[in-house]
């Protein structure tokens, strides 16, 4: 029996697994540690492989947790996770969904962000597929080389623009391989059901280059049409292989990533989170600082340092979110102002790209973010530039002499990225800033209130897109799906949770969170006949019922 269908049956009733002995040990979605009990010993042929005692899975999270609690470095505790998740993934699971605030920055952002610079000095066991330009006319053939069958939700990057850390090649298989964990950590993806995928299509990194350690190709990128060509047999190839899965691209540069959505948002069940997802969860924040101000989301004037995949994508969801109030487009688009490296996006700049065209309002040469926000004078302020310490003490102090509460989001990661510190922006604002995070910051106490720091974290959104996308078989991703997980996300934010300042829900209840956001994109794919799956009476029933729980399977 194969084992992906073994473990969509285990979970249920008693069934002996495809394997035995060390090799059942070694497959870490069957094995169960020192939790097998002696009957499933005698069995499955574990007698004398492991210490006698039978723990049970408390007992074993509650040593795995200590002895990650004791890690001096929380590189050393994302190691350490990873080589759990490598052995025994239910107990990887289970720790990491029981505590889930405490681990998610480990784990993934900004954590990742070091395991990926420091990929191949501490790679223990390869995870995932690793395709490069030599397997051209190959990749189904690699595809099929996946133990697993039934894949739904596919991560894929080229490692080309990893967080705010810049090519790092084959090393970025750290970001598919966390972004999947969160898939099922905080969205219920069954793990069997997940793929990480990194295109190794070279590096303009010579450091990696000259790393006897690098285990990418050594050499430098592939682009233009031998790169395009690539990317369309690996699209198809997914399509042919792995049919019901959802294809998410993940930290593609600049100047591929919004033209690869554009060209296959049409084609295929894909998105990208850095577009999309960044989108989402920043327009939730919005959303819930409006409840606080008491506004509309259109009565705001947002400006944007940086003008990349992050904050054109949230750009263009705020606009089609005021649009939906009655705004018009154009009236919506004229409250999006964006500063980049070369200053205000304006239109007499003629070396725009692209995607910044339309946002280039008339308007006099700016050089200086200061600057902007004095001429703009904006209400909301996003960071999404990957730049540190770019919102200074005159920025933060204009935004609240301009705003009696400024929003400001500080959402470049990872943490040493940020734009500014949760200390800065309330001391700065003297308490009055509504403030938000692409990494997470402790709560800061100022003037004897303690503010809560809501993380805009991308985890929020894409976990239960993802589950909606696997509930219902959907064949397309999206806008309006981002838009709609948002809104149901802010929705989830309490009273309690604003009067702390924090636009976000907690992340300890995520999963919970998660099943509802899913539930709302579902209702909407099903109404938009983009659904496979007929539909049921109760979606969030229905999305609970799929969601991968991390309990043993009973093998006696």
């Amino acid at each position: 029996m194969p084992v992906a269908n073994l473990r969509r049956k285990h979970s249920s009733r008693k069934t002996l697994p495809p394997k035995r002995g060390a090799d059942l040990l070694h497959t870490p979605l069957l094995n169960k540690g020192t939790a097998f009990s002696r009957e499933e010993r005698i069995k499955l042929g574990l007698l004398g492989l492991l210490p006698p005692a039978v723990s049970d899975p408390e007992t074993q999270a509650q040593r795995v947790l200590t002895n990650i609690r004791k890690r001096a470095t929380a590189l050393e505790k994302y190691i350490d996770l990873l080589s759990l998740m490598d052995r025994n993934e239910h107990l990887y699971y289970k720790v990491v969904m029981a505590n889930v605030q405490e681990l998610m920055p480990i784990i993934y952002t900004p954590t990742v962000g070091q395991g990926c610079q420091l990929y191949a000095h501490i790679f223990r066991r390869a995870r995932g597929l690793f395709i490069t330009r030599h397997e051209k006319g190959m990749m189904k053939e690699v595809l099929r080389n996946w133990p697993e069958k039934d894949i739904r939700v596919i991560v894929v990057t080229d490692g080309e623009r990893i967080l705010g850390l810049g090519d790092l090649g084959a090393n970025g298989m750290g970001i598919p391989v966390g972004k999947l964990a969160l898939y099922t950590a905080c969205g219920g993806v069954p793990p069997s059901q997940t793929l990480p995928i990194t295109l190794d299509v070279g590096t303009n990194n010579q450091k990696l280059l000259d790393d006897p350690l690098y285990l990418g190709v050594r050499e430098n990128r592939v682009k233009g049409a031998e790169y395009d060509a690539l990317i369309e047999e690996f699209v198809k190839a997914v399509q042919a292989v792995f049919p019901k899965a959802l294809l998410q691209f993940e930290d593609f540069a600049n100047h591929n990533a919004f033209r690869l959505l554009k060209k296959y948002q049409d084609r295929a069940c894909t998105f990208n989170d850095d577009i999309q997802g960044t989108a989402s969860v920043t327009l939730a924040g919005m959303l819930s600082a409006g409840r606080i101000l008491k506004r509309r989301l259109s009565d705001e004037t947002i400006l944007f340092h940086g003008a990349g995949e992050a904050a054109i994508g949230i750009a263009d969801l705020v606009v089609n979110a005021m649009t939906a109030e009655g705004t018009s487009k154009k009236d919506a688009m004229a409250k999006c102002w964006f500063v980049d490296s070369k200053g205000l996006v304006e239109s007499t700049r003629t070396e725009l790209q692209e995607h910044k065209v339309p946002y280039a309002h008339p308007h006099k040469p700016i050089r200086e973010l200061a600057d902007a926000v004095r001429a703009i004078k904006p209400t909301a302020l996003i960071g999404a530039s990957g730049q540190a310490q770019q919102f200074t003490k005159e920025i933060i102090e204009e935004m609240s002499r301009l705003n009696a509460r400024p929003i400001i989001f500080a959402l470049s990661n990872p943490t040493a990225n940020s734009e500014c510190t949760a200390e800065q922006a309330y001391t700065w604002s003297k308490g009055k800033a509504l403030f938000a995070t692409g990494s997470p910051f402790d709560d800061f106490v100022y003037e004897g209130k303690t503010h809560v720091t809501g993380q805009c974290n991308n985890a929020y959104i894409f976990p239960g897109v993802g589950m909606a996308a696997v509930a219902t078989g959907a064949k397309r991703i999206t806008d309006e799906m981002f838009s709609e997980a948002a809104r149901a996300l802010a929705a989830l934010v309490s009273e309690d949770d604003l009067a702390s300042g924090c636009l976000m829900p907690p992340l300890s209840r995520i999963n919970e969170d998660s099943a509802k956001v899913a539930a709302a994109v579902a209702k909407l794919i099903y109404k938009r006949k983009l659904a496979t799956e007929p539909e049921p009476k109760n979606i969030l029933a229905a999305v609970k019922a799929k969601q991968f729980k991390p309990d043993y399977p009973k093998y006696a």
